[in-house]
């Protein structure tokens, strides 16, 4: 499914439609269809599984609160990732930069990977975006992440498009600088960089 797919917003719209009227069956289904949307999305915000979690299931239990209050001016997808940015810096405002026993934490609520993709490349491309600030890793994922266009991420992120422009400008500028770096380190990407 595409985020310009038109079946699949009118999808999510009756979805919501339903749940203001109280179907939590439509909510278990908008749930499963964003949860691995979502969880890689917020991986840019943290790396912290539990808050991950924590952050989806805030979003969803807002989005069954205001589902009758979604007017329509954006696309579903718009909307709920635009509430779990905002619960997802709620969430580090609270939590902070507390420690975390990794040990301790479920080890299925990680973000959701492909399992077909290159492990090798997620990982060099995850050391790149790890050197960009929050707000560039999380502009990076929406637009090319997840598709969303810089008016959709603007929205999102509640700031003018001209600072989503500004901060993609720099964060494809820095990952410029410091892939081929990182691509020294990992041998079997130095030849396809280089």
């Amino acid at each position: 499914m595409t985020e310009a797919d038109p079946q699949a917003e009118a999808a999510d719209r009756a979805l919501l439609q339903r749940m203001s009227d109280g179907d939590r069956a439509a909510l278990a289904t908008l749930y499963r269809n964003y949860h691995g949307r979502l969880g890689r999305f917020l991986s840019r915000l943290t790396r912290r599984p539990d808050i991950i979690e924590e952050v989806i299931n805030d979003c969803f239990w807002i989005a069954w609160q205001k589902a009758a209050d979604f007017r329509g001016d954006s696309r579903v997808s718009t909307w709920i990732m635009g509430i779990a940015y905002r619960c997802g810096l709620k969430a580090l405002r609270k939590h902070g930069a507390e420690p975390v026993d990794e040990d301790s934490l479920p080890e299925n609520h990680g973000p959701v990977v492909d399992p077909n993709e290159d492990r090798e490349l997620r990982d060099w491309l995850s050391k790149g975006l790890a050197r960009l600030s929050a707000d560039q890793r999380v502009v990076v994922e929406l637009v090319y992440g997840t598709g969303h266009t810089l008016d959709d991420v603007a929205a999102i992120m509640q700031c003018p498009v001209g600072t989503v422009k500004a901060r993609l400008f720099h964060a494809r500028v820095k990952l410029r600088n410091v892939l081929p770096a990182l691509a020294d380190a990992v041998p079997a990407y130095k030849d396809r960089v280089s």
